[in-house]
Order: structure tokens, then C-alpha cells, then sequence
């Protein structure tokens, strides 16, 4: 992999893990030396994530992560939607064998999780369900947007709530078992309401949020 393809994997990981939140300021020199690299591939790099949309440009100061707004909220759902189900039912004309390894993700719900952990169980849940596709254009979009998904997810979960996050189990196993018996519509069916409820699910949650930001400081004694 060359310098600046590495350099920019790295930035657009920190961005889309929330390692650099939403409105924190970038500097080219601060990032060149926490990376150990020189300005040019970080100036490239930062390029290439402002057309994805993920920094903004601040003449002559630096640049700026982009935050997550409500119209960003519908935006990402407003595909997943459609692709969520779409990738289901293609899912589900795979072959018995590779549909079967999808019991890795049963009777997780039966231990109680941390943050992290359920992020890496739902991120792996759907990119197994995109990977089972088996449409390389779908899945690479799909693929895309799930990148796009997971930064939304960290910052709705700010204030974890491990049980209402716990029905998300339920409807996987819902999912796998419709994949399993070769069902596409029944598969694509439940995608779409799964996604449906994490739209409500999060929709709330970044409301909470941006009301939280918009309250004045409170006055110091």
C-alpha cells in the first residue's frame, strides 16, 4: 500500500470511529507529526476525505471534522433502506453452507455487552449479510454506507443503554432464520423493518443530542 493511501486510511478511520469527533479542527502539522509522516500525504489525504464529505476545509486555519446532522441522519437512511434489503435477499440464495456459519451470531444477547462490543457484533452481522450477497457493485456500496453507519452509531450510543439496544439481537436471529430457510422476500421484509427501527432508534437519540448542544452554558457560581 503507498504512503498516502495508508495516511488516509488511517485518517478516515480516526474520523469514522469518532477518534476525531464531529467539529474537532485538524492540523496538517500536528497530523503529520502524530503519524510520523511529512505534510504532503497528509495534505492529500485530507483532500480526498473533504470530497467524501467527512472534513471541511477552513481557509488559512486548517480543516474541521464534519458533524452529523439530522439531514445526515435521513441521508444514510434514506439508502440503507434500500440496500439493506436488497443485500438480505440476495443474501438469502446462498448456499446452505455459507448460510449456516450465520449461527455465529445466535445467543449473543444471553450475555449482557459493553459499547464496543456490540458495535463490533452489529458491524460484523452486516457486512457477513453483505459479503453473502454475493453482488460485488451492491456490496461495495453496501460496504460504504456501513463505514458511514458506524460513525452515526457511536455517537447515538454516547450515552449506552445496553437494553435498548437488546431487541437489535433479537431481530438478526429473525433475519438469519429467514436466510437460512431461503426466503428472500421474508428476509428483505425484515431488513427493511430492522432498519426502520434503528432509524427511530437513532433519529431519537441524535435529537437528544443537538437539543443537549444547543442548551446555553450553565452559568458558573
Amino acid at each position: 500500500m503507498l504512503l498516502r493511501d495508508r495516511v488516509y486510511q488511517l485518517l478516515r478511520d480516526a474520523i469514522l470511529t469518532c477518534e476525531f469527533q464531529p467539529g474537532q479542527e485538524l492540523r496538517e502539522q500536528v497530523l503529520a507529526e502524530r503519524y510520523h509522516v511529512s505534510r504532503s500525504p497528509i495534505r492529500d489525504s485530507l483532500l480526498r476525505l473533504e470530497q467524501e464529505k467527512l472534513v471541511t476545509v477552513l481557509p488559512r486555519q486548517g480543516y474541521r471534522v464534519n458533524p452529523i446532522s439530522m439531514s445526515d441522519v435521513e441521508d444514510i437512511f434514506g439508502l440503507r433502506l434500500l440496500i439493506e434489503p436488497a443485500c438480505a435477499a440476495a443474501a438469502a440464495r446462498a448456499d446452505d453452507a455459507a448460510l449456516q456459519a450465520l449461527d455465529r451470531f445466535r445467543g449473543i444477547a444471553d450475555k449482557e455487552r459493553t459499547e464496543s462490543e456490540f458495535l463490533e457484533y452489529n458491524r460484523a452481522f452486516h457486512r457477513a449479510v453483505i459479503d453473502l450477497s454475493g453482488n460485488a457493485r451492491m456490496a461495495a456500496i453496501a460496504v460504504e454506507l456501513d463505514e458511514q453507519f458506524q460513525r452515526l452509531m457511536r455517537l447515538s450510543l454516547q450515552a449506552f443503554d445496553y437494553e435498548r439496544v437488546r431487541p437489535v439481537f433479537g431481530d438478526h436471529e429473525a433475519i438469519i432464520d429467514a436466510l437460512q430457510a431461503h426466503d428472500a422476500d421474508l428476509a428483505s421484509r425484515l431488513s427493511y423493518q430492522h432498519a426502520a427501527r434503528a432509524h427511530a432508534r437513532i433519529s431519537d437519540a441524535m435529537r437528544d443530542i443537538e437539543q443537549q448542544q444547543a442548551k446555553p452554558p450553565t452559568p458558573k457560581e
